[in-house]
């Protein structure tokens, strides 16, 4: 199986930090916060592997550093330590060495990322058409004709009207909006794609028929994901292989059945009675 993300040792501390931050924070200690200088250690120490077509969910509760992983791995947060390598083809990307804009010309080319806040991921002032002409552009895309052609298919693979295509994005749902930035996302059809519960504050009609796409894509375009949420029902439907997360730290990580089956941290067997 091909590895297309590799990250080793990924840390992020907000704050001055200090020589006790990693001792006296975690879930042995109960809190992410240091006692000694007051930092916030939202993710430290965190190690993984992801191949071709995979899924891997990240679960726990808010705070416990998921959504900061997936942050610094898009570049919308800078690591305190750790590395992190893109495989793309033949190409290595070591993503924590290149520079503002070679980052920036990968978020745009080679990955795709989906907010659980629609105002995160997409621009408000355009329509949702040009949210995708955006993205487009973005990669290099010129011609007019074959860039509407591109967003009327994407809009109507993630089953929004072709006719909605120039309305602004205030003018939808909330599932809509969702609906526009995975079509914005895939506009470039990423080989990586990073997914920050995208389901939450949905209907369960909306949430399932998003699930539905996301599993689709995976399966039509062998997108490699990253999926991270505090929903089990969603980690059960989507994931692979699962990691869960307290206090900054992965606690437990695994087949997907085997961590909802067969717990074997108490915060994690917690998790999974509480969902039942």
């Amino acid at each position: 199986m091909k590895k297309v993300l590799e990250v080793d040792g990924l840390s992020k501390i907000y704050g001055k930090g200090c020589s006790q931050c990693a001792q006296l924070t975690g879930p042995d200690c109960d809190t992410n916060i240091c006692p000694q200088c007051g930092s916030v250690v939202a993710a430290h120490d965190l190690s993984f592997d992801l191949y071709e077509g995979e899924i891997l969910g990240i679960i726990g509760e808010s705070g416990s550093g998921k959504s900061t992983a997936v942050k610094t791995l898009y570049f919308d947060e800078e690591p305190t330590a750790g590395s992190a390598t893109f495989y793309d083809g033949q190409t290595k990307h070591d993503l924590f060495e290149l520079n503002k804009a070679q980052q920036r010309h990968l978020a745009n080319h080679r990955f795709g990322m989906v907010y659980q806040n629609p105002h995160l991921g997409l621009n408000f002032g355009i329509s949702a058409g040009g949210n995708i002409a955006e993205r487009l552009l973005m990669s290099g895309e010129r011609s007019y004709s074959t860039i509407r052609a591109r967003a009327t298919a994407l809009l109507t693979r993630t089953e929004v009207l072709p006719e909605r295509m120039d309305e602004l994005p205030k003018n939808f749902s909330g599932g809509m909006q969702q609906r526009v930035q995975i079509a914005k996302a895939l506009a470039i059809e990423p080989p990586l794609l990073f997914l920050d519960e995208v389901t939450t504050g949905l209907d369960l009609s909306v949430q399932a028929s998003i699930l539905d796409l996301i599993l689709e894509i995976q399966q039509e375009l062998k997108t490699s994901m990253v999926v991270v949420t505090h929903d089990l029902g969603v980690i059960r439907l989507l994931a692979g292989r699962t990691m869960v997360m307290k206090y900054g730290r992965i606690i437990e990580s695994g087949l997907t059945d085997q961590i909802l089956e067969d717990p074997q941290h108490a915060y994690t067997q917690r998790l999974v009675a509480s969902s039942l």
